[in-house]
């Protein structure tokens, strides 16, 4: 069963990762520093939210299988195309940023129930709430690959 921010020690493993993050890491590929890094993350939260709106993007993986099969399987490639929402070139605090996806990210464990209605996402259309889970952690995951944490 993939890793999913459904579950506890999964969510606290993505906080010690990010706790381990630096303002003066490299990055292995891209080309935010680690404090936008980690906004991305709070701006991905915040989307999954419904606190901030994305455009829809007409991708092919939107349809099934192609989305099951990435949000659950395939590896990441790096240097993908993000939802414009989610990019910001300005000048973040890393300590900041750190604290506030912690709070989001803890927020997935007080979801009233899973069968709330989420937000489309702008590049894999409808998703359920394990597909919100586990793509929460994959997209987490690679970010913190991306700064080798």
């Amino acid at each position: 069963m993939p890793k999913t921010l459904w579950n506890a020690e999964s969510r606290q493993e993505l906080i010690d990762r990010l706790n381990r993050l630096s303002s003066d890491k490299t990055p292995l590929w891209g080309r935010m520093n680690a404090p936008q890094m980690v906004n991305h993350l709070v701006g991905w939260m915040r989307m999954a939210n419904g606190e901030l709106r994305t455009a829809p993007l007409n991708r092919p993986i939107r349809y099934p299988p192609l989305k099951q099969l990435i949000i659950y399987w395939l590896p990441w490639p790096k240097d993908l195309p993000t939802a414009p929402e989610l990019l910001s070139r300005q000048k973040y605090d890393l300590a900041g940023e750190q604290a506030s996806f912690s709070r989001y990210l803890s927020a997935f464990e007080r979801k009233p129930d899973r069968k709330v209605v989420w937000p489309e996402h702008p590049a894999f259309g409808n998703l359920t709430a394990n597909q919100w889970g586990v793509l929460g952690y994959r997209h987490t995951d690679h970010h913190l690959r991306q700064f080798g944490v």
